[in-house]
């Protein structure tokens, strides 16, 4: 019962990150702002749902559920390497189109 409680935590946990991630790629205005939303929460989110999803499957090791956790741990460690190059290519990509950041004026005073 609190493997349940705390999967199920974890899972939306990862969703409510990752949500967010989406919601902040649709409403920045430039591509440096969304690869940071989504370079910071995609990480997060999608760990937080593989430790769920791991203590979903249980850790017995008398059945072969522990593969299962191995498996969804390392493709963790995947993401956790792989995510911020991925997010550090585009924006190397992106600097070299010379795509220009959006610069918005939030003072409003004389400077």
């Amino acid at each position: 019962m609190v493997w349940d409680v705390l999967s199920w935590l974890s899972i939306l946990g990862g969703l409510f990150f990752i949500l967010v991630g989406g919601i902040g790629v649709l409403r920045f205005p430039d591509v440096y702002t969304r690869l940071h939303a989504a370079g910071m929460t995609d990480t997060m989110g999608a760990g937080l749902v593989l430790v769920g999803l791991s203590i979903q499957s249980g850790l017995s090791f008398q059945s072969g559920e522990w593969l299962i956790t191995v498996r969804l741990l390392m493709i963790w460690a995947f993401l956790l390497f792989t995510s911020p190059i991925a997010t550090h290519a585009l924006a190397r990509a992106a600097l070299h189109g010379k795509v220009e950041p959006i610069r918005v004026d939030v003072g409003g005073g004389d400077a």
